[in-house]
Parts: C-alpha cells; sequence; structure tokens
C-alpha cells in the first residue's frame, strides 16, 4: 500500500478500529463469570501472539533479525507498557460500570498530549488541543454519570462515601490504565516510524503476554481448568479488539501523531456504552449521552485539522 494510498485510508481504518476496540468490555464482562481478570489479560495477549507468529515468523523473519538492539529494548518496554494497561483496566472492570471504566481509560490523550512534545517532539495544533479538550470533559461527563444525577441540578453523594466505593477503586484502575497506554503510543509512535506493523505488533504483544503470564502466576492463578465459553471469550477478544482494533491504531502510528491516534480512541465510550445497553442492560444516563456528544464533536474537530492531515 502506497503512502497515499495509507493515507486515505486512515478514516476507514480508525473506524474500524474503534468499532473492534469497543467490543472489549463485552468480551471481558463475559468471561470474567468464569476467570480471573488477569487470567484475561494473560490470555488475550498469548492468543493474540500465536495467532501473529506464523506470519511473523515466516515472512517478517528477517526485518525481525535485523531490528537494533535498541530498538527491541524500546519495543519490549512497550509491552510491558501494554501489560500494564490491560492489568489494570481489565480488572477495573470488576468494580465499575463499562461507560465509567472505558471513558476514564481512554484518558490517555490528555498524558499523550503532555508528553509528546517533550518525548517526541511533536508540536499540537490549536484544533487538536481543542478538540482534545472538548473529549476529555465530555469523559469527565461520562464518569460523573453513574455517581450523580440531574436532579434540578447536579446532585453527586459525599466525597468521603464516593471515595469508600467499589466504583472508586475501579475508577482509579481505569485511570492507571490510561497512564500504561500513553507510554505504549508513545513508544509505538517512535518505533513505527522504523520498524513494519507485524514485526511490531508481535514484539510488543508477545512481551506483554510474558510479563502478564508473570504477574499471573506470581498472584497464584492459572490458565487451564476454565469452561469452554471462557475460552472462547477470550479468543473473540484476541482477535478483534486486539489483533483488528489495537494493530490498526499501531498502523495509524506510522502516519499520525501519537496524540491524534490516542484521541481518535475517545470513540470507544460511545460505542461501548451503546453495546452495554442492549447487551448488558446498563442503561445510559442524560449525563451519559452529554458527555458522549462532547467526545464525537471533540473527535472531529481533532481530526478534520489541516496540520494532522499533513502529519
Amino acid at each position: 500500500m502506497t503512502q497515499q494510498r495509507s493515507r486515505l485510508a486512515l478514516p476507514l481504518i480508525l473506524i474500524l478500529a474503534i468499532l473492534a476496540v469497543s467490543t472489549s468490555s463485552l468480551f471481558i464482562r463475559y468471561a470474567q463469570k468464569d476467570a480471573p481478570s488477569l487470567v484475561i489479560a494473560a490470555l488475550r495477549l498469548t492468543f493474540a501472539s500465536l495467532v501473529l507468529a506464523p506470519l511473523a515468523l515466516t515472512r517478517h523473519r528477517e526485518e525481525l533479525k535485523g531490528i537494533s538492539r535498541r530498538d527491541l529494548l524500546l519495543g519490549m518496554l512497550s509491552g510491558g507498557f501494554l501489560a500494564a494497561h490491560f492489568a489494570t483496566w481489565i480488572t477495573s472492570l470488576e468494580y465499575t460500570s463499562v461507560a465509567s471504566s472505558v471513558v476514564l481509560v481512554s484518558s490517555g490523550p490528555l498524558w499523550v498530549a503532555l508528553l509528546s512534545p517533550l518525548i517526541l517532539k511533536e508540536s499540537l495544533s490549536k484544533s487538536v488541543l481543542m478538540g482534545m479538550g472538548l473529549a476529555l470533559i465530555g469523559g469527565s461527563v461520562i464518569g460523573l454519570g453513574d455517581a450523580c444525577r440531574l436532579d434540578g441540578g447536579l446532585v453527586c453523594p459525599p466525597l468521603p462515601d464516593f471515595v469508600r466505593g467499589r466504583a472508586f477503586l475501579g475508577n482509579f484502575l481505569a485511570l492507571a490504565g490510561a497512564w500504561a497506554v500513553a507510554g505504549y503510543l508513545i513508544i509505538g509512535r517512535s518505533l513505527r516510524a522504523r520498524i513494519s506493523l507485524v514485526p511490531y505488533i508481535f514484539v510488543v504483544y508477545s512481551m506483554a503476554a510474558v510479563v502478564l503470564i508473570l504477574v499471573m502466576l506470581a498472584a497464584g492463578q492459572t490458565m487451564f481448568g476454565f469452561p469452554p465459553i471462557a475460552y472462547l471469550w477470550i479468543l473473540l477478544l484476541a482477535l478483534a479488539p486486539q489483533l483488528i482494533g489495537h494493530s490498526s491504531y499501531n498502523w495509524a502510528l506510522k502516519f499520525l501523531p501519537a496524540a491524534l491516534v490516542s484521541v481518535t480512541t475517545l470513540g470507544e465510550p460511545i460505542a461501548s456504552a451503546i453495546l452495554a445497553y442492549f447487551l448488558l442492560q446498563e442503561s445510559p444516563t442524560a449525563l451519559t449521552l452529554m458527555g458522549g456528544l462532547l467526545i464525537l464533536v471533540g473527535i472531529y474537530v481533532s481530526s478534520s485539522s489541516r496540520e494532522n492531515r499533513k502529519a
């Protein structure tokens, strides 16, 4: 695929990525009925790495051999960030709603925006900053939707009660997942300029799988002995959100700044909330709907930036 054709395909591929990744929270919730969160995270990356292995080790063997030691170490570090992202975020879904968890973990753009100018020397256009601001405000509004309600004004529980609740722990874990994914995206932006997609994601996903397996074993858990349906949900998690969704984002990192790619991921909370409504009976509140509209506007403003099309 030529550079020009790749750029023309960017909008469609990013939309596909959002739709694929949006199924993640549903598959996780279904799998959590039978399997612990760390097991789900470890198997997700293990299955994805095993599916990639034949292609990576045959058609991309020479490129894998040619990766410099520095880039290999960076790829392994990226895998470590990805492992931390899935360990914290998947666990968060045990404690809080899909909407809150997915919105908070999607706050990665804020942290990418803060770090990209320092680490990647990437300037941020006014359109990206404006869109990011709208999207993050929208995400905050959705986050309030679970704990607060509109009743002649915004009514929220006392702060001590909120901090002691299960939702607070889940929301913190989701936020930790956002910090981890920021590191993953920033390193990916740097490496994708030098390494093609399949070798890059094979190194990163494999490293993440190894880290998660070690963490799982340290926690005294095992991959074996669960009902077949649990493995089916995790396999679907590896195929759709991981191999289609995350790999599409990694492909886009070759052509777009990390901050912009991370902003497009904010479409995930909207699609996830819609799926949760129909399949998990989690009804979005008025605040959730308001926040979703702000996120959509923010993504449109950022994506339509003339500077980003040239990036």
